[in-house]
Formats: structure tokens, C-alpha cells, sequence
């Protein structure tokens, strides 16, 4: 009988073999133009496009680490995968997961913060442009033939205004905001930012509560993260409390905003405009009130995912789950 040599392994290279990863919705973060394979060294990886509730246990049963976005992953789910030990949010905000249940089972939950900051702020100053600057009428007007019939050089259908000395109102000062604030200085902009109930603040530009802030801003940014005591903050007696000719634009999350709120303050003229990368519902629905609302810009909340800012996010991921299997773990969120 041939004798059988086992190939010696060393116990790292052990512990390797005997993790599997689980990646629930790569193509959030994946649009052909990134490398997962950085997640193979850790051991058996598996990445889904997108994962439906219904899948989600049945694809993490047996596997030690998941990956996720989006999905959410619930007390429900949890019952069904007793092998998880890490739970890496491809993401700061983590209200996908149920952390309660996941203390209760011991499993760790990891969060990427930071990596979109540039991607983010540079978005919110595109917002700030284009609606300063009319740029999408514009440029529809330079496309369809109205900048061909007019009787002279130009068309000045759409006053423009400058950024240079107006005011913004920043709600969230935290990297983003204050990244955001950063660049405004270059425009020549006044930042000023909310003033929080009991918070006392040491240096920094001028803090305002929230209705005085309404007042005094031209525009408006929202980069605060949700919770339930701050849903829909931005409501009607918040428009009304802006300037008429002020602007609004929410780079944070959908429901900060009320939607109807907003789509009756675009309707009736109440600011003069606003952009939103984000919805309360994502995706809307095709009928969605916002979807045709007057003076808005809307974009399928993708200020965080420039190339290098998905990059980075994946580099985190990675970092998470590579301190984790050490021992060490790391952007430990619950």
C-alpha cells in the first residue's frame, strides 16, 4: 500500500484555511473598476452583486466574516449563522445591523470611517456651483436650440449669483463638514454652523441654532449623521424659516429631510433651489413626488464613490478584518 505524506501546515496558514468570507453586495462598491482579490489571503472568499432579504442567511451560513454595505443583517439572520464572528460595514453608518443582537452573540461589528471625506465635500462644492451658477438650465438652453434663438450673444435667462461672500450654513461639522467648510474658505464664503442644545464649543466658525441658522444661510449643507431624535429636522417651518433665494443641498441622509416638506417648498417657491444625493427611500420609487420638483438636483447617492474613495474603503475593509483575525481588532462600532 503507497503511503499518503501529509503536507505539513503551519497554524496560521491553518487558521486561513478554515475562515470564509462573505462579501453581500460587492457591486455597491465594485463597478468593474476594482480589485477584491485583496480579500482572498484571509480564506475562502465569496463576493455577491447584491444580495435580496430573503438570501442573506442561506449565503452566510458557515461563513466567519461578512461583508456588507446595505444588507441588513438582523436578529433573524443572526439565529441562522452561529459561525459569524465579524460583521466589516463596507460603510461609516452601520443602522443595517442589528448591534444589539450582535453584543448579545459576541460577534464584533467593524465600521470604514474617513475614506470618503474628499469625494464627499468635493461633491457638495459641485452642488454649490451648479446651483450658484444655473448649470444645469444652462446648459440645457446651450443643447436645445433656446441659445440659438436668442436676439444676442447671450442668454441671461437664469440670473447667476457668486459664492465669494455669501453664507454657509454647515449642519454636521464633523470631517466632511468641515472639509466642506475648508473649501468654502477658498471661495470667499462665511461658514457658520448649528449650535447643539448643552454643547459648548471652543474655537471654530460661528454657531447658530437651528432656526436662526435657517436665516441666516444662503446655503445649506446637511452632513449629520441620522437618528431617531433628528428625522426629518429640515421640515416646512424649517423652509420657512430660509431666505427666498437661498439654496439647500443634503449630501448626509435622505431622512433628515421631509420629503413632502421639501417638494411644497420647491413648488412654491418658498428657497430657490436644492440638491439631494440622497432619499429617505432608496432607490425612489419612479413616482416619487421629488423626482419632479422644480430647482432640484438629484443624484443616486454617489457623492462617496469617486474611484480613489472606493479604494480606500476596500483598503479599510481589508485592514478591518486583517486586525480581527490577529487578534486586534479595530473601528470597532459594537
Amino acid at each position: 500500500m503507497k503511503k499518503i505524506h501529509a503536507i505539513p501546515v503551519d497554524f496560521e496558514q491553518r487558521k486561513r484555511m478554515d475562515q470564509s468570507i462573505v462579501f453581500l453586495d460587492a457591486s455597491t462598491i465594485n463597478y468593474g473598476d476594482q480589485d477584491l482579490s485583496i480579500f482572498e489571503k484571509h480564506g475562502n472568499f465569496i463576493a455577491y452583486g447584491h444580495t435580496l432579504p430573503e438570501e442573506t442567511a442561506s449565503r452566510l451560513r458557515g461563513a466567519t466574516v461578512a461583508i456588507s454595505n446595505k444588507v441588513v443583517i438582523d436578529r433573524k439572520v443572526l439565529d441562522l449563522c452561529p459561525d459569524l464572528r465579524l460583521i466589516a460595514v463596507a460603510a461609516t453608518g452601520y443602522d443595517n445591523i442589528d448591534t444589539i443582537a450582535t453584543k448579545k452573540r459576541g460577534i464584533t461589528v467593524a465600521n470604514a470611517a474617513g475614506y470618503s471625506t474628499p469625494s464627499v465635500a468635493q461633491f457638495t462644492v459641485l452642488f454649490m456651483l451648479a446651483l450658484a451658477c444655473r448649470l444645469v438650465e444652462y446648459n440645457g438652453a446651450g443643447r436645445d436650440g433656446r441659445w440659438s434663438a436668442s436676439p444676442i450673444y447671450t442668454l441671461g435667462t437664469w440670473p447667476t449669483v457668486e459664492l465669494t461672500g455669501k453664507v454657509l450654513g454647515i449642519l454636521g461639522l464633523g470631517a466632511i463638514g468641515s472639509e466642506v467648510a475648508r473649501l468654502a474658505g477658498a471661495f470667499g464664503m462665511e461658514v457658520v454652523a448649528l449650535k447643539r442644545p448643552g454643547v459648548e464649543y471652543r474655537g471654530g466658525p460661528p454657531r447658530f441654532e437651528l432656526y436662526d441658522l435657517a436665516r441666516h444661510a444662503d446655503f445649506i449643507s446637511l452632513h449629520m449623521p441620522l437618528t431617531p431624535e433628528n428625522r426629518h429636522l429640515i421640515d416646512g417651518s424649517f423652509f420657512s424659516a430660509m431666505k427666498r433665494n437661498a439654496f439647500l443641498i443634503n449630501m448626509a441622509r435622505g431622512a433628515l429631510v421631509d420629503p413632502a416638506a421639501l417638494a411644497s417648498a420647491l413648488e412654491a417657491g418658498k428657497i430657490a433651489g436644492a440638491a439631494v444625493d440622497v432619499m429617505e427611500k432608496e432607490p425612489p420609487d419612479a413616482d416619487d413626488p421629488l423626482l419632479g420638483a422644480p430647482n432640484l438636483l438629484i443624484t443616486p447617492h454617489i457623492s462617496w464613490a469617486t474611484m480613489e474613495s472606493r479604494k480606500r474603503l476596500l483598503r479599510e475593509i481589508d485592514a478591518n478584518i486583517t486586525a480581527f483575525l490577529a487578534g486586534t481588532p479595530r473601528n470597532i462600532v459594537a
